[in-house]
């Protein structure tokens, strides 16, 4: 294939995963709202911001929501909601200790993927009522964690990260700010990206000593049968020259080269651009309208370049490694080895109480990919790991089905209070 040929298809296969992981958790942002009060963290100067997800989907429904930001060890400020107790006020000025929860979205969206549906039906609320502490992360990049001790988002370094650093940095600085402040073990929840770098934190021996239980929704580890048009182009692309074809730092889904690529697509054949959702997440069985039409109308939030990058190794590798940096020589630099350290997920305690949901229906989270995950669980204590498998649902009904909260979100709450 002559050169022109070769890019020309590299940047068509990275735009195609770009997409994918668009919607891999495929939430919006919500309205541009904010919060009420702003906890600041020690020795950090906050900036007045936007009013935040607090104001935008928890207070308006009659809850208390806090907005509290805590700061990584590379320098990152990271922006949090806690909802502190139900509607109904229930634990609140009690002096019970409630459990608290810490909930992780995915790639290209904030917390707000989780409040999209009515209070009935959004898991954070569900799990307030239930009576639990619950906190919402923001990783950093998104819009209300776009802040650092001393970079600016308009730097390079600002963006020099991949998930490996939400392992190593901002998954540890949400559990150790939730520790610190109630003193408690937690529960866990991650969705697609949040399940990855859960897994890839508890692999490497990190904050399992501070967990209550962990919870897998959709969950993302290996990729190699991701079933979509994107999947397959994203997963034999050669993604080693990605980072010198693209020459940006900060991939921001409003770029015109990613709408120039969804209307290539759509010129496709066999392609639906009516459902677009399903065409990239497998077909959703059970999606209100409204909230998918709050979805089409926000678009996603910005990562690293680097990040997405380190998504399409994943996919095209088919192992789970720490970012590669393309030659021998540069990853002896950064890990004293010639290929990238692989994330051994068999090294999770056998005793940590695990509870997995997937869907039948999901072409990003595929059935052949969760079943290599539980076979990482193998030897994990029999009563300690639960498994549903969800026969109609895609990667989207997990947050937003109308019907999550009988089929999987009751299920939590129940497996949380069975390990409390």
């Amino acid at each position: 294939m002559a050169p022109h040929g070769l890019t020309k298809l590299l940047k068509l296969s990275f735009y195609s995963l770009v997409v994918a992981m668009m919607v891999m958790t495929h939430q919006t942002q919500g309205f541009r709202l904010g919060p009420l009060w702003r906890k600041k963290s020690k020795n950090v100067v906050i900036d007045p911001t936007p009013i935040g997800i607090c104001a935008s989907s928890v207070l308006v429904h009659g809850y208390k929501c806090q907005e509290i930001d805590v700061v990584t060890q590379d320098g990152f400020i990271l922006n949090m909601q806690r909802i502190p107790e139900g509607r109904d006020g229930n634990g609140g000025g009690d002096g019970i200790k409630r459990q608290p929860v810490l909930i992780q979205h995915g790639v290209l969206v904030d917390g707000m993927t989780w409040l999209l549906n009515s209070p009935e039906q959004n898991l954070p609320l569900i799990l307030a009522d239930k009576g639990f502490d619950v906190w919402i992360a923001n990783t950093r990049g998104t819009r209300f964690s776009r802040r650092h001790t001393s970079l600016q988002p308009n730097e390079h370094a600002f963006w020099n990260w991949s998930w490996d650093e939400l392992v190593v940095f901002d998954l540890p600085a949400f559990v150790d700010h939730v520790q610190q402040e109630t003193g408690q073990k937690m529960h866990y929840v991650g969705h697609s990206l949040g399940t990855l770098i859960a897994l890839g934190s508890f692999s490497e021996g990190l904050l399992v000593d501070k967990l209550k239980s962990a919870v897998f929704l959709s969950p993302i580890a290996y990729l190699s049968h991701m079933n979509t048009v994107i999947g397959a182009l994203a997963a034999k692309a050669f993604v080693g020259e990605m980072t010198e074809l693209l020459g940006f730092a900060e991939f921001n889904p409003k770029m015109k080269l990613v709408t120039q690529f969804l209307d290539a697509l759509c010129a496709s054949p066999g392609v639906d651009c009516y459902d677009l959702v399903s065409a990239f997440t497998g077909k959703n069985c059970c999606l209100n309208s409204s909230t998918v039409d709050l979805f089409l109308q926000n678009e996603p939030q910005s990562t690293a370049t680097k990040n997405m990058v380190h998504l399409a190794q994943t996919v095209r590798d088919g192992v789970l490694a720490k970012f590669n940096y393309g030659t021998a020589d540069y990853n002896m630099m950064h890990y004293g080895e010639a290929t990238p350290p692989v994330y051994n997920l068999s090294n999770i305690p056998h005793d940590l109480p695990v509870f997995l949901s997937y869907g039948g229906q999901d072409a990003l989270s595929d059935i052949r990919d969760v079943q290599r995950l539980l076979d990482s669980f193998r030897a994990h204590d029999v009563d300690k790991l639960s498994v549903q498998y969800v026969r109609e649902y895609a990667h989207a009904d997990f947050i937003m089905g109308v019907n999550a909260k009988d089929i999987v979100f009751n299920q939590v709450v129940s497996f949380f209070q069975h390990h409390t």
